[in-house]
């Protein structure tokens, strides 16, 4: 079964093409991607519209590459699997129009694939892939969650962001501090020049007892620290006050992950998403982990960022455990806002 995949719920365009039997892991045969970071650049954030139009550009291209990579004719492709939310709806729909056409000219299936799913499972990419059940820490744009993962398709909220998530704290304080566009990079890069500990700033619900987290509050605390720094502010202050957020951020996440690690009974913890690339957050959660003789996967660093290859892999995974309602009449929806744990081992 091989299973070309369409990533294109934000800013990137994603294509990759997998292959799966029912006797082992699926793997990846080629993957492309073209991130429209320096077209948003100039506009501090993305532009839905201009996202969309440039997925209609990429998307065809990066699949003939894809198949050329792996040496594969459109006519060997089983699947085709797109991201069905959640997203920007205009980014959705051209990514899911796209697949579903191609998919009836070949006469083949198509899957509608959650892109968190995608993420979650992304980490069975990677040389050493995850056993069921695990935590697993989203962190992802918007999404900030804790989810219990007993199998594929089989997933318990434990705790997610009750406002702005990990990924919008790291972006949204690299604005405030003039880093630009894409602000959570940016801001990880300065943060390795600073001091950790130069400024006192909020671990908001860090003692809480629960696993829900909010950044909001710490957005807040940045501006009002960079407010008072101002004109003032050298290079040096600000690696410093970027350092401090990091690791603010990096704290929470630290901490919520590790008490759903001991509230599960679990050994294995499963990072993905963007933010799961920063390396203090790594290092922090591999050392917590050890000390609770648990192991952390992440997906390799260059599928951290949104991607075909977590769409492709996640339909293989269901197509194996035969989850897949596979549509071959041209019908397909979107869904921009679609919470992951609505997602069960009977529905798609």
């Amino acid at each position: 079964m091989k299973i070309l995949g369409f990533e294109s719920s934000c800013d990137e365009t994603g294509v990759a093409l997998v292959e799966a039997d029912h006797h082992g892991p699926p793997r990846l045969l080629a993957e492309a991607l073209y991130s429209q970071i320096d077209m948003h650049a100039a506009y501090g954030g993305v532009v839905p519209e201009l996202a969309s139009r440039d997925h209609i550009r990429r998307a065809l291209p990066l699949a003939r590459e894809v198949l050329a990579q792996a040496d594969c004719t459109l006519a060997e492709v089983d699947l085709v699997a797109y991201t069905r939310g959640p997203g920007l709806a205009g980014a959705l729909l051209v990514g899911a129009g796209i697949a579903v056409a191609l998919a009836a000219a070949l006469g083949k299936p198509a899957l509608g694939i959650h892109h968190l799913e995608g993420h979650l499972l992304s980490p069975f990419l990677g040389e050493a892939a995850p056993q069921f059940p695990f935590v697993a820490l989203l962190v992802s744009g918007g999404h900030t969650q804790l989810m219990q993962v007993d199998g594929v398709g089989d997933y318990r909220l434990l705790g997610e962001t009750i406002d702005d998530a990990a990924g919008e704290a790291f972006d949204k304080s690299a604005k405030l501090l003039d880093l630009g566009y894409p602000g959570g990079p940016a801001l990880s890069r300065l943060a390795s020049q600073g001091n950790p500990a130069a400024y006192a700033l909020p671990r908001p619900l860090l003692h809480n007892g629960n696993l829900d987290f909010s950044f909001a509050g710490l957005k807040t605390a940045v501006m009002t620290q960079a407010r008072k720094l101002g004109p003032a502010m050298s290079d040096q202050m600000r690696a410093d006050l970027a350092a401090s957020t990091q690791a603010a951020i990096v704290d929470v996440l630290v901490a919520k992950s590790l008490r759903a690690l001991k509230d599960s009974g679990t050994q294995r913890l499963v990072v993905a998403g963007g933010v799961g690339a920063n390396l203090r957050l790594r290092e922090k959660l591999n050392a917590g982990a050890a000390k609770l003789g648990a192991r952390v996967y992440y997906p390799p660093l260059a599928l951290c960022t949104d991607n075909g290859a977590m769409i492709a892999l996640a339909a293989a995974l269901r197509w194996q455990r035969g989850l897949a309602p596979l549509e071959t009449d041209g019908a397909f929806d979107i869904r921009p806002r679609w919470p992951l744990a609505e997602l069960t081992s009977t529905s798609a």
